[in-house]
């Protein structure tokens, strides 16, 4: 198998909650893997998993200072995937349309409110 055929997708690296969770840390502050693996609920070696796979999309740069590994999100290929989303944004609108006319007619059909009485 070629390296270019285990890379992963934009698509494929947000698809899992964790990767996501780690797009959002690392788009406060760079960090490096013992940092990050402080704020999950699993191995350091998991993190690095996760972290290879947003790499491998391109949505996590890796830099090298000193010793140690510090990660940071690259946001750049998430056009990709808001392009794709802007596309499919005219159906909700539509569908919004669709339920503000609806909402308007039940309530002409309702008429105005009734005015509240005052019992004695």
């Amino acid at each position: 198998m070629s390296s270019s055929a285990a890379k992963h997708d934009v698509f494929q690296a947000i698809a899992d909650p964790t990767r996501r969770q780690l797009l959002r840390l690392l788009a406060e502050q760079e960090m490096s893997v013992t940092v990050i693996s402080g704020h999950f609920p699993m191995s350091r070696t998991a993190v690095s998993k996760h972290l290879r796979v947003l790499s491998e999309a391109g949505l996590v740069k890796e830099q090298k200072v000193g010793r140690e590994t510090r990660y940071r999100t690259q946001p750049e290929p998430l056009t990709e995937i808001r392009d794709w989303l802007s596309y499919y944004e005219r159906f909700w609108e539509n569908k919004l349309q669709a339920l503000k006319r609806f909402v308007e007619e039940e309530h002409a059909q309702d008429g105005p409110p009734a005015k509240p009485r005052l019992v004695e």
